[in-house]
């Protein structure tokens, strides 16, 4: 039962993948758009029912003009590279909302939530707009539909595993799945997470830059996050890259982006 169960998930594996827009990866995609955007919109308004709406004007309104700006250049590029329908079912939003984490998110759909914390650090339009353009970029480059698919696909591993050994001892099937578990961590799960946002920073600097900001202010801002002491962990525990390694990266990718860019 457990070969047959197996042989099912690798031909499901095999014939569901979709590819990245821009970089052309492969990604696994065990999820439909319609699952990932009812989910999203459900947690969306969890997440905004239990948060409290930021009270600063000025900084609201910078929100909203930034995040429309960069709205504008994400259709317009979809629309230019035929991918239009990719953004099916999109009801933008943008919140400010009270709260000192450094942090920021895009849910697929495009309700996107920018955390107090983080404006000290992003200071300008442009820093916003490194922020803003990096988060979009994950939602439109289906990263959430990955990291669901990734989590079904380690999970059936597991049960797998668990089928294979279930005539040995238990130290045996614990001791396994420990070293399963360790390697779709540190194999799998940790290293597509820093790709993804590696992905996003190519795509985030060409949308603002299609919005008129200019991409070489991703460097400043991401000087002033490392400055700030966040991203801490050692990269091959964190799903980011170090703020050195993604400068650097920076670095590479700025002169594409400036092809997008006009003042």
């Amino acid at each position: 039962m457990y070969k047959k169960a197996t042989l099912a998930l690798i031909v499901l594996i095999m014939t569901s993948c979709s590819s990245v827009l821009l970089t052309g990866r492969k990604q696994l995609n065990l999820v439909s758009d319609e699952q990932v955007l009812a989910m999203s919109d459900s947690a969306y308004h969890s997440f905004m029912a239990t948060s409290v709406v930021s009270g600063k004007t000025v900084d609201n309104a910078r929100i909203l003009r930034v995040g429309t700006k960069i709205k504008t250049a994400v259709e317009a590029y979809m629309n230019q590279n035929g991918m239009s329908d990719q953004l099916k079912g999109y009801a933008w939003e943008f919140k400010l909302v009270k709260d000192t984490s450094v942090n920021a998110f895009c849910m697929p759909g495009g309700k996107v939530v920018v955390f107090e914390g983080i404006l000290p650090i992003t200071q300008t339009d442009a820093g916003l707009a490194v922020v803003l353009g990096h988060e979009i970029a994950h939602a439109v480059a289906k990263h959430a539909n990955e990291r669901m698919s990734q989590q079904m696909v380690i999970s059936g591993g597991g049960t797998a595993i668990s089928a294979l050994l279930q005539k040995k001892s238990q130290a045996t099937q614990a001791g396994a799945l420990t070293i399963y578990s360790g390697f779709s961590q540190f194999g799998i799960e940790l290293p597509f997470s820093r790709k993804m946002e590696y992905e996003a920073d190519r795509l985030g600097l060409i949308f603002m830059a299609m919005a008129g900001y200019d991409p070489q202010e991703s460097l400043n801002f991401w000087n002033r996050m490392a400055a700030s002491g966040s991203s801490s962990v050692p990269e091959l525990m964190s799903t980011h890259p170090s703020n050195a390694n993604r400068i650097s990266n920076l670095q590479k990718l700025i002169p594409e982006a400036q092809t997008f860019y006009k003042k």
